[in-house]
């Protein structure tokens, strides 16, 4: 395996975590058509965002991270090739799928902020427009998308109950259509219980905006009393504003409504405030009032005097635990025959290399493709992007021997040419040929395989310890989960609503008036805010955050930076944080990422980046960052980055770099692991290195951060 792919498999260790990871990126290398020859922006960088965790990608700018970033969202550029590489989410690679797939992940499963607030909004559109809109678009597709897949899952359920009680066959089918009937009348109750309360948080919406109104004495549009009479009508439900509250509502809103054109001719609404406050408490009591279980009361309603937990779903449970244990066996098996399968290619390739391996290929991808259970809620993501990754190798190794030859022979012909005019003391440069590297496909094709065969190997030995209980409650509750997003319907008022919360989430005072103002109307501050709340409406399992405070001043970073931390906390988000001041994520960070010319030279916890960098470039980012307690001028990195049409042959860094030996500019440095979480790409780190310490700015701040940690902890 050549160095480039040193760090592209995953160990055992982290095939175990595989769960907790929500994003895996292996050997990214993403290149620029450009009409001066290929710009190489992202060459083989591999990391993984855990659950609930900030990793933060920090370089110069041109080093690749907002490559990277969009790479993962789907939205590259037109001339972006590229050239090797996963991203893998959810058991599937998203350098693989289509529009139509990432139109489900954009926005709802992965959002993304990025660097301008300004140009992320549309300047004659309403903020609260821009807040509802993709709310009000994506409603519709998240239902019909819960409803079909409710009705796969259960229809893999069913099967496995079945074929694991082939005598109980119609028992079976008789419960699984009860299950269905009772899924589908509870989501109709949930429905119009969701309407009612929409209406009913849309009217106390209208009285909190008629109170700041009064109290500014500035309410002059009488229909928002008929709004609250409106709105109150259509809350009307058992279970969220019963009729005889409604009487009461009524009394107010009349109370409201009497002698309001006689209040608009002296100006004074003052005495209408105290109606508008008794009907804002009716409505905070139906708003209160707790949500049924309507699966329960569907149940009830049918007439069973037990309860749904201690009858039908207590049988149902131990059916569908039945089902899913002789379907884990099956499946079991299943990966043992693709195992034997994988050992297999493994000899091919050996032996006769790809030419003898591809011919064979069909039925390993097929072995494969029926060994992943589709009752797994967690995908398995090597599993999963087995096929397409070697359809992809298969393609670029086909590719290869046809072309390669061809832009070889081209090539010497145009360096030929460049050397008779350079003869002539004429300059002429020729780019590289882009040929396809077939010792990095092959090798390649060996890890995609191996690391599949030991992964099943894991697999197969865990298989007995398992708790198919857990699991069997777990895929109930995913049903659930499916059928709630069946029910939940978006209407305007609903979003609207929603719109105000998130407003007030992220820190924007008087949402209800920000509500109806157009972007200049704010500060950039303030509509990095609102950028944020968007980014949050389809709560997103992975939030990327492209440099956002950037355009911002010092004062106002630190507010948002202060924001992403407590949404993250709150939300238990994963967040992926690009930017080029290491201080923006000193207390941020979990772990930290130094990206420069198109690769990840140094990889580690914050508190090792920060107290221990390895790495030259890394120590030359923590001289230049400014600090309140030093006097001394700020070290700038000497020199520029270097030309990616033309990559170095050794360490990108050496020309800037003063610690640079012969070897970094010779040859590449590998990885070299400083402990299980850190390592750093420098030829610094190996054992025949002379020793280097850090340049004295990077040791004084390093002392000075020391100091201060110790005397906040002290004073806790």
């Amino acid at each position: 395996m050549s160095e480039n792919n040193m760090n592209v498999m995953p160990s055992r260790t982290e095939q175990k975590t595989q769960a907790e990871k929500k994003l895996q990126v292996h050997n990214l290398r993403i290149s620029f058509r450009t009409s001066a020859g290929k710009v190489q922006a992202v060459r083989g960088i591999n990391f993984d965002l855990m659950k609930g965790e900030t990793l933060a990608i920090v370089g110069e700018s041109g080093s690749g991270k907002s490559v990277t970033s969009k790479a993962i969202l789907g939205i590259q550029a037109g001339n972006a090739i590229t050239e090797e590489g996963e991203i893998l989410y959810n058991g599937m690679d998203l350098l693989k799928i289509g529009e139509d797939d990432f139109y489900h992940l954009r926005g709802d499963k992965i959002a993304m902020i990025f660097q301008d607030p300004l140009s992320s909004l549309n300047p004659i559109m309403r903020i609260g427009k821009q807040l509802t809109e993709a709310m009000l678009l994506k409603s519709r597709a998240r239902r019909k998308s819960s409803r079909r897949e409710f009705a796969a899952r259960m229809d893999q359920l069913s099967k496995r109950m079945e074929a694991a009680a082939p005598e109980k066959s119609a028992e079976i089918s008789r419960q699984i259509r009860e299950l269905k009937e009772l899924e589908k009348a509870s989501v109709r109750k949930e429905q119009a219980y969701q309407a009612a309360r929409s209406c009913a948080e849309e009217a106390e919406t209208e009285c909190e905006n008629i109170l700041y109104l009064i109290g500014k004495n500035a309410w002059k549009d009488l229909s928002d009393a008929k709004k609250v009479k409106e709105f109150t009508r259509r809350s009307i439900h058992p279970d969220v504003m019963p009729e005889e509250e409604f009487k009461q509502i009524r009394e107010h809103v009349d109370a409201l409504t009497r002698g309001l054109r006689a209040c608009q001719k002296n100006g004074d609404f003052s005495d209408k405030a105290s109606s508008v406050q008794a009907i804002q408490e009716c409505l905070k009591k139906a708003l209160e009032r707790e949500k049924p279980d309507y699966l329960e009361k569907t149940w009830k309603e049918a007439g069973h005097s037990e309860s749904l937990e201690d009858g039908f779903m207590k049988e149902f449970r131990a059916c569908a635990e039945t089902g899913i244990r002789r379907s884990d066996a099956e499946y079991t098996e299943r990966r043992r025959k693709a195992l034997e399968m994988l050992e297999h290619g493994m000899e091919t390739l050996a032996s006769g290399g790809p030419d003898a391996l591809i011919p064979e290929l069909g039925p390993v991808c097929r072995a494969v493709d029926e060994s992943i259970d589709p009752m797994d809620l967690v995908k398995d993501s090597m599993a999963c992007t087995f096929t397409g990754n070697m359809k992809y190798l298969t393609s670029r190794w086909r590719e290869g021997l046809r072309s390669n030859g061809r832009k070889e022979k081209k090539y010497l012909r145009e360096k030929a040419r460049a050397e008779k005019r350079a003869a002539k003391g004429k300059t002429w440069t020729v780019p590289a040929p882009t040929v396809i590297d077939m010792d990095t496909v092959s090798s390649n094709m060996e890890r995609v395989i191996s690391g599949l065969k030991d992964h099943y190997e894991e697999r197969i030995a865990e298989e007995g310890t398992e708790d198919k209980a857990r699991k069997t409650e777990q895929v109930i509750r995913d049903l659930e989960e499916k059928a709630a997003g069946m029910a939940a319907r978006m209407d305007k008022w609903t979003a609207r609503n929603k719109a105000l919360k998130l407003m007030e989430e992220v820190g924007i005072s008087e949402p209800r008036v920000r509500y109806r103002q157009y972007p200049f109307e704010f500060s950039g501050g303030m509509r990095q805010r609102i950028v944020i709340a968007i980014a949050l409406a389809a709560d997103p399992d992975i939030l990327i955050c492209d440099e956002p405070t950037t355009a911002l001043d010092v004062t106002i970073q630190a507010q948002i930076l202060e924001l992403i931390n407590s949404l993250k906390e709150k939300r238990n988000l994963s967040i992926i944080f690009i930017t080029h001041d290491l201080g923006v994520v000193a207390n941020m960070a979990d772990r930290i990422a130094v990206m420069y010319a198109g690769k990840i030279v140094e990889y580690g916890t914050s508190e090792e980046i920060f107290y221990s960098p390895a790495h030259p470039y890394t120590w030359a980012l923590l001289s230049s960052m400014p600090d309140l307690d030093t006097k001394e001028k700020l070290e700038a990195i000497p020199g520029t980055p270097p030309n990616m049409i033309y990559p170095p042959k050794g360490d990108a860094f050496a020309e800037r770099n003063r610690y640079a030996m012969e070897i970094d500019f010779e040859q590449e440095p590998p990885v070299f692991p400083i402990s299980e979480t850190h390592w750093a790409a420098t030829w610094l780190l190996h054992p025949d290195a002379p020793k280097v310490d850090p340049p004295a700015a990077v040791t004084e701040r390093i002392r000075k951060m020391k100091a201060r940690a110790a005397e906040v902890s002290g004073n806790e």
